[in-house]
């Protein structure tokens, strides 16, 4: 006997697939808007600082109207905490895909240490001295004093988690007998101290285009520096 579906069987299938896809469309545009809003507020945060910035700005340059953006984040101090807080992650997100690639081959032809530390030295300055990351610092230094609670903000999404990541690399360096590192941690904050150490006098805080040129000399001084530390090869 052949089964037979209830009249409008079809019907609701068809209106709940389609209500699924309305739902997801409409989560995807929440989330778009989203993330205009928070690239938008730091463009103006950046440009015009906490106390001048405002929402009306904001929202004009997210493309959106004020009430989405009071809809999304409540007042302006929430979004300016989440805006730092989404551009802290951006920026890590590009550091830590740059460190994963610190990986070596053991054997006959594998790849001097020294190279591969300086190719990775040289493109995490190329970040350090990023517009972006020099607005990053510059707003969290300004506004720290009245938003102290920006530092534990900044440091989870980026700098902490910079740390861990080289780390990770370093102690698998370490037991691959590449380096000679007793605390990888401590190896890590050096190597990062070295490289960025030198960048706020030479990029004159982030208004001095630094050349190529300069920044693989600083990336080269760095490792050098490193190496004679914690070189395990001969």
């Amino acid at each position: 006997m052949q089964n037979r579906r209830p009249d409008g069987y079809a019907a609701r299938v068809d209106g709940t697939a389609t209500s699924a896809s309305a739902r997801r469309t409409a989560s995807r545009g929440r989330i778009d808007k989203r993330q205009a809003i928070l690239g938008a507020a730091f463009t103006v945060f950046a440009d015009q600082g906490y106390a001048r910035a405002g929402m009306d700005g904001i929202a004009e340059v997210a493309g959106v109207a004020k009430h989405t953006v009071y809809n999304h984040f409540g007042d302006k101090e929430n979004l300016f905490h989440a805006a730092l807080a989404a551009t802290a992650d951006a920026v890590m997100t590009e550091n830590l895909a740059i460190v994963e690639e610190l990986t070596f081959e053991c054997g006959e032809g594998a790849e001097p240490v020294r190279s591969r530390l300086e190719d990775v030295g040289y493109r995490l300055l190329l970040q350090c001295c990023d517009p972006r990351s020099w607005a990053l610092r510059r707003l969290l230094q300004a506004e720290i004093t009245r938003f102290p609670e920006l530092l534990e903000i900044v440091r989870g999404f980026g700098s902490d988690r910079l740390r861990q990541g080289l780390a990770d690399r370093m102690a698998r360096l370490a037991l691959a007998g590449r380096l000679r590192i007793c605390d990888p941690v401590e190896a890590a904050e050096q190597f990062l101290a070295l490289l960025t150490g030198p960048m706020e006098a030479r990029s004159q805080l982030g208004t001095r285009t630094v050349p190529e040129s300069e920044l693989r000399a600083v990336a080269g001084a760095a490792v050098g520096t490193f190496l004679r530390a914690f070189h395990a090869g001969p």
